[in-house]
């Protein structure tokens, strides 16, 4: 689906390189991952390749965003999301409603939940039985309550959805929030995701051997991806509403879509790559963003969302490949630097619009003969003009946004 007119205008941001969006450009530029040590459960004995870090948020100096009192009764993940809605409201220049505006919607995606107050809830159920279960954990311990909780304390009162699409969640709930503002449905848009990431779900990923403390996206020695925690949340508006209140927008949205891979298995990436491609080339070329010889036109950089998982990764190359053929733009993979599921590749679209720099994977690149393609080397690159955002879940899903460059 195609959607000129719809813009980005603000960008917040919680990760594990800090808070707001300079820490992950200075990450970014270095092409360190953003990884802190994670505490192991007791009793659980690690794997003999066991991870031990993840993207952990450990900058908590969020005051001037969010009341303690109200951070008091929220899990993780709703005050990230909070923190990273109200700064993305700062930065495209939107205070707070003094009422509810029914005008401006929600639109977040998740993949785990409330990890921790989920732990919390299944311990009292297994320890004191189900009458003993508290009701405040339970409200914050379902998918949509970092959506909710924004609507609350943002006083947005429009559309509010939640995604639970995986990897792919981030740009899919990108891709739908822009759809809304471009049907009329909503003014504007928080669109993003929010995640946390707690010693049980790590230890559980861990268990299935998809985590690694040195991701390498599309490398031959890569061994899984870091899981992240934290938000990232965008601000989308039609561009005639901001051009009218003198606002600048930073992105524009150009098109969006997404697709299912057939041969997914539930929890593990598929081999369809090529039927991904062509769902994609037919979206493409409805939004008059084909070239004659079936290229995306004017792409000059893929933000990928490759990040180091073996299978997702070969996927992601197979796609690719299908849809460019052998000349394939400069691909960057910010989530070997903030990690998986907390939006933070979002963020690094923008960064990248902007010409902000993007170095190398740290500890070098070794080709994989089977994925035919390489990351972005760290060389200087000019902005690009127009880029595409992609990601594929495991169990199938995918979506990818065409982003342009506002001026």
């Amino acid at each position: 689906m195609s959607g000129g007119g719809v813009v980005v205008t603000g960008l917040g941001l919680v990760s594990a390189c800090g808070l707001g969006v300079e820490p992950l450009a200075a990450a970014l530029a270095a092409g360190e991952p953003c990884a802190h040590p994670i505490e192991r459960l007791p009793g659980v004995s690690p794997r003999r390749r066991s991870a031990r870090t993840a993207g952990r948020v450990v900058d908590s100096g969020w005051d001037d965003w969010l009341a303690r009192r109200d951070a008091r009764r929220m899990s993780p993940p709703s005050v990230f999301a909070v923190v990273a809605a109200r700064m993305a409201l700062a930065a495209a220049g939107l205070p707070l409603p003094e009422r509810v505006d029914p005008a401006c919607g929600v639109l977040l995606a998740t993949s785990f939940g409330a990890s921790s107050f989920t732990q919390r809830l299944m311990d009292q159920i297994l320890d004191d039985g189900p009458e003993s279960i508290s009701p405040f954990l339970f409200m914050e311990s379902v998918a949509n309550a970092p959506a909710g909780q924004v609507a609350i304390l943002c006083r947005a009162g429009g559309p509010n959805h939640t995604l639970c699409q995986r990897e792919t969640g981030a740009v899919a709930a990108l891709g739908q929030a822009a759809a809304e503002v471009a049907r009329g449905r909503a003014e504007r848009m928080l669109a993003g995701a929010a995640e946390e990431i707690n010693p049980l779900l790590h230890t559980v990923l861990d268990r299935f051997g998809a985590l690694s403390d040195r991701p390498r996206p599309f490398d031959r020695r890569r061994d899984g991806l870091l899981a992240a925690e934290g938000a990232g949340v965008l601000v989308l508006e039609p561009a005639a509403a901001v051009a009218e209140r003198g606002a600048r927008a930073v992105a524009r949205v150009r098109a969006w879509g997404g697709s299912f891979d057939p041969t997914a298995p539930v929890a593990d990436w598929g081999r369809g790559g090529a039927a991904v491609a062509r769902r994609l080339r037919r979206d493409l070329d409805r939004a008059g963003l084909l070239t004659a010889d079936g290229r995306p036109a004017g792409v000059d950089a893929i933000v990928s969302g490759a990040s180091g998982a073996r299978r997702g990764d070969r996927l992601e190359a197979s796609v690719l490949r299908a849809l460019f053929g052998a000349e394939l733009p400069p691909i960057l993979v910010p989530k070997a630097v903030c990690g998986e599921y907390a939006g933070g590749a979002l963020a690094a679209a923008v960064l990248a619009l902007e010409g902000r720099p993007f170095a190398a994977v740290a500890g070098g690149f070794e080709a994989d003969p089977e994925l035919g393609l390489a990351p972005h080397d760290g060389s200087p690159l000019p902005p690009p003009r127009r880029l595409l955002l992609t990601a594929q879940a495991a169990g199938g899903a995918g979506a990818w946004v065409i982003l342009d460059a506002a001026g």
